[in-house]
């Protein structure tokens, strides 16, 4: 069944096996609340790493029951995140969620070659679920926050990941845009000549489950109208499920500016790990948060 809105995943967990969830220095409000709802809706069992006074002080202060989770007390962020991390190794978690710690430390842990939470050859990348009041359907992103500038080969393993979760949602046969900041293929420009080589891979079977287009602006990947009047024939166009960014510059701006301007609501997560991670903005709202741990979980 494909899925129309983030409630629908919330929602299709209830009742099933909660996952065993480890929030990395869990010490800030927002995580510990959103962590805490999830717990009582049943969707996780909750873990939290840091330190046990700053938790106990913010459960305090948020009134949330202290009672509902496991700590495990960690003097530092670094250490926070290597106990989260060998939770996850030691097959004692099954998901790991970012608290209040910096993204470069959060993702330290996982490129710990010692625990194993990174495949041979795996590229972590972040792809974000955006619901907005004015899109006919989620949009799936990626990357706004983890590869700052990738290469082509990054691009096709992104491609796919982004095929990949939509699938999860439901959707049969995704539409990947790839986006640039024009829709002519111009040789100066390699946003243009790559989403070019990704749409011509996909048309010839070397990306599969979807359908790749590119490169698409993003006014024609998601207005049909745009496209229209751009004499822009293309079976994404308009309609697009997944958007592929070329860049971070881009992608994050696109982020920020949908969650601050365009009442968006949003999940976000890593892929590419042996788990699904959550990896949320520490300026995002409780609600966020407690979508990014449904996807998570959703996705295990």
């Amino acid at each position: 069944m494909k899925i129309q809105h983030l409630s629908e995943i919330l929602e299709g967990l209830k009742g099933k096996t909660p996952r065993r969830l480890v929030a990395v220095n869990a010490i800030d409000a927002h995580t510990i609340e959103a962590v805490a709802e999830a717990v009582k809706l049943g969707i996780v069992k909750g873990i939290l790493t840091g330190d046990p006074e700053k938790i106990a002080r913010t459960c305090s202060e948020i009134d949330v029951d202290i009672n509902l989770f496991t700590i495990e007390a960690a003097a530092s962020e670094e250490e926070a995140a290597l106990k989260a991390a060998t939770l996850v190794s030691n097959g004692q978690a099954d998901l790991m969620m970012k608290g209040l710690i910096s993204t470069d430390k959060y993702m330290r842990s996982l490129l710990n070659k010692e625990l194993g939470l990174l495949p041979p050859k795996a590229i972590l990348s972040h792809i974000a679920v955006m619901e907005y009041p004015n899109y006919h359907k989620l949009l799936i992103v990626s990357d706004v926050a983890i590869i700052p500038y990738p290469d082509l080969a990054q691009k096709i393993t992104m491609t796919n990941y982004l095929i990949a979760t939509a699938k999860a949602l439901g959707v049969e046969t995704p539409k990947v845009a790839i986006i640039a900041a024009t829709e002519q293929v111009l040789s100066g420009i390699p946003a243009c000549t790559e989403a070019a080589v990704l749409a011509k891979m996909s048309e010839r079977g070397q990306i599969s489950g979807g359908i790749v287009d590119g490169p698409l602006a993003l006014d024609v990947a998601i207005d049909a109208e745009a496209a229209a009047i751009k004499k822009i024939e293309s079976p994404v166009a308009g309609d697009a499920d997944c958007l592929l960014f070329p860049n971070i510059d881009a992608g994050n701006v696109f982020y920020k500016m949908s969650t601050r301007f365009c009442q968006s609501e949003q999940a976000a997560i890593v892929t590419g790990a042996r788990v699904p991670v959550v990896l949320s903005s520490r300026g995002d709202s409780m609600q966020t948060k407690l979508n990014s741990i449904a996807l998570a979980a959703h996705l295990s």
